[in-house]
């Protein structure tokens, strides 16, 4: 997901800061279920979770039948602060051009709820938070996740809430893979479903790229085998550069020509040495920093590694079909033209194996060059794509009427 903030000029040292203050989680805004170790997640490793936290934001109202109620998924650095400024960096809320009142995803129509994924560093249990076994840190005695742990610990979450179906269960990125998750292997949970630039498991190139980032971490002397917060230090450096290598494949050649080419950053002429001589360089450092000041290192090698074992198809027989059979969900799929994270066939996929399960599906390629974070952007026929196909969902699901109060 991209900061959205300007680039401004750096140093080769100030992008690569010093350790930086870890969150405290207990004092941000918005819910937190707790759920009792009476109560385990069981973990696609075998392990099991108990007790556990999730945090989460919900926006709007739930309506007397608790049938309007929306799940976002947030990508691999988003968050539950789907809407409201960001606690920790002020910024706005990742999706507020697209959840809000009388926005594609209206609040004045639906119920929203965004949970902080298990293995999160934004309330929900993950390495960065405390261990009930032991009093410290979970840091790498936290166990390995996947996103089908992540949506087991959301079901949890919906219970809780007393929501039987959601009306919709929609996300980008990470975010896609687990709406994929939540059709799939609870299609009696789900009315509708749109997976947005996604695809049914991880590719070969983007696991090679999870892998540069993860052993930047890890090659970080701050990274302490994963013990960074009882030393009072934190891998500041790797993790700012897995950002840099990862926000690469956030954008497109042409967006990054169109932004910034090759033009200098504040110089006349380069300096025949290692200075942030181009504006994109800069840019990128920009990223990294201000990464580091929000995201934890340990559960981005968590979270990375999630997505890297998603294969929906590998689930099911190795036939991705299956995975859809008999469904009752009625699907969107999005795409982007100019992603080549998820690229568009990855999405042909999914839409191909819904055909051949005889699914309710559509599929819409939007063109732009914007690259994948096209979906947290400006783009009014993604919007209008969207809002279509929820308002004639929502027909379907008859909720037509305002939505009245239950919650």
């Amino acid at each position: 997901m991209t900061d959205t903030a300007h680039p401004r000029p750096t140093s080769p040292g100030s992008a690569l800061p010093g350790p930086a203050r870890p969150v405290d989680t207990r004092r941000l805004p918005g819910e937190r279920l707790e759920v009792p170790a009476d109560r385990p997640l069981a973990l696609d490793s075998g392990g099991i979770l108990a007790p556990y936290t999730i945090a989460y934001r919900t926006y709007g109202t739930l309506n007397a039948a608790r049938s309007n109620a929306v799940l976002v998924c947030h990508a691999l650095t988003g968050d539950q602060y789907v809407v409201e400024d960001h606690p920790v960096t002020g910024r706005p809320g990742w999706w507020k051009r697209l959840v809000g009142p009388g926005l594609p995803v209206d609040t004045d129509r639906y119920f929203v709820i965004c949970a902080n994924i298990i293995g999160g560093c934004m309330g929900s249990s993950g390495p960065p938070e405390t261990n009930p076994a032991t009093g410290q840190p979970w840091n790498l005695d936290f166990p390995v996740i996947t996103i089908a742990d992540m949506v087991r610990a959301q079901t949890v979450l919906l219970d809780h809430l007393g929501i039987a179906r959601l009306f919709c269960v929609i996300g980008g990125s990470m975010g896609a893979m687990q709406v994929l998750e939540w059709a799939s292997r609870y299609p009696e949970r789900v009315f509708a479903a749109v997976p947005i630039a996604g695809a049914a498991r991880h590719s070969a190139q983007n696991i090679a790229y999870h892998e540069v980032g993860r052993q930047a971490i890890m090659a970080d002397p701050d990274w302490r085998q994963g013990a960074y917060l009882q030393h009072g230090t934190k891998p500041t450096a790797g993790l700012a550069v897995a950002r840099m290598a990862a926000h690469i494949t956030y954008l497109s050649e042409a967006a990054l020509t169109r932004k910034f080419g090759r033009r200098l950053q504040d110089r006349e002429s380069v300096t025949y040495g290692f200075e942030a001589d181009f504006q994109v360089e800069s840019y990128l450092r920009h990223q990294g920093i201000t990464f580091v000041d929000r995201f934890d290192a340990n559960s981005y090698l968590y979270i990375t590694r999630a997505m890297d074992y998603f294969d929906l198809a590998a689930e099911h027989g190795g036939v991705l079909a299956n995975a859809f059979r008999d469904t009752p969900v009625r699907y969107c799929v999005i795409s982007f033209s100019s992603d080549w994270l998820f690229p568009t066939a990855e999405s042909r996929e999914v839409v191909q194996a819904l055909n051949a399960a005889a699914a309710d599906v559509s599929f819409v390629e939007i063109v732009t060059d914007k690259g994948h974070d096209s979906f947290l952007l400006e783009e009014p026929e993604f919007f209008r794509t969207l809002n279509g196909f929820l308002n004639g969902a929502a027909a379907l699901a008859g909720l037509d009427l305002p939505a009245g109060s239950a919650a």
